[in-house]
């Protein structure tokens, strides 16, 4: 029997991760058996999902069944493109992310499309979402109606993301984003 009480950081990258399942595999930089990596487990972080080969860091433990995630650290996207490019942000600048969050809700997202739609509370716009921007942002996936946070450019065919962040996330991380969600859910209300 292994010891369960046992808790240590490793660093990785994420294996895959199927949200409809509800679980997914790490690969520690260290080597070892996979990591098991809950849906529960990256809900606390504030995620639904997580890109594959994103760099991610975690406490973990031993049990009897595997190595088993316990409390995600930190993630962060994968530097190589895998999925389908967009050309509107070939030319994206980090400028371009500085543009504040707004709190948007997912209109609908098809993966297999690459592509789906969200609006900022209070605002009735389509703003595009590609799934190449999810996979920048850390993500592999959105659900209809998920509250999220955007970074939204003008690209060369309308209103865009150029970042996606879980609204656990935004609001925990980006301290004026507190203010700026009470506003947008007090127009909707």
């Amino acid at each position: 029997m292994s010891d369960s009480t046992t808790e240590r950081s490793v660093s990785g990258h994420v294996k895959w991760f199927d949200p409809a399942r509800g679980f997914g595999f790490v690969v520690s930089d260290e080597g070892g058996a996979d990591i098991l990596l809950h849906a529960n487990v990256l809900r606390v972080f504030g995620q639904s999902t997580v890109a594959d080969a994103a760099r991610i860091t975690l406490t973990v433990q031993d049990t009897d069944r595997g190595i088993q995630a316990i409390n995600v650290l930190a993630i962060e996207p994968p530097e190589t493109s895998s999925g389908p490019s967009l050309e509107d942000l070939e030319h994206l600048k980090v400028t371009d992310l500085d543009v504040p969050l707004v709190p948007s809700r997912v209109k609908w997202f098809d993966k297999s499309k690459g592509f789906g739609f969200a609006n900022i509370f209070g605002d009735g716009e389509d703003i595009f979402v590609h799934v190449e921007v999810l996979r920048r942002s850390g993500l592999a996936d959105l659900m209809p109606g998920e509250a999220i946070a955007l970074r939204v450019i003008d690209g060369r065919r309308g209103r865009m993301a150029a970042q996606v962040v879980p609204w656990d996330a935004a609001a925990r991380d980006t301290p004026e984003f507190e203010h700026v969600q009470a506003e947008h859910i007090d127009e909707d209300a």
